[in-house]
């Protein structure tokens, strides 16, 4: 099984790199729609990681993704650039799955 980075800056590919990660860096939707869908048929690829930005350029098809896939595990990595916001997007998650806020 390998792991598999989609970035959107250099800095993370090549730290990911150091990790002994392979990955690419893209910045236009079409790329990354296309790189995905490659990933996703490989058979090795079992983890692919995308930074939050890359993630939203195409929020819906990851969802799509996520929910119907078996394998690979997509995973969303935050970036040295911002911030991102994940503990909340999975406490918003949760909390409209099962209709309470937490």
């Amino acid at each position: 099984m390998k792991v598999f980075c989609i970035s959107d800056n250099i800095d993370t590919q090549m730290g990911l790199r150091l990790a002994g990660i392979e990955g690419v860096v893209v910045h236009k939707r079409e790329e990354f729609i296309k790189t995905l869908e490659d990933l996703i048929k490989d058979p090795e690829i079992g983890i692919i990681l995308m930074t939050t930005i890359i993630v939203d350029l195409a929020p819906e098809i990851i969802s799509e993704y996520k929910l119907n896939l078996k394998s690979p595990l997509l995973v969303e990595i935050p970036d040295r650039h911002g911030s991102a916001n994940i503990g909340e997007t999975i406490d918003s998650y949760i909390s409209e799955a099962i209709g309470i806020k937490i």
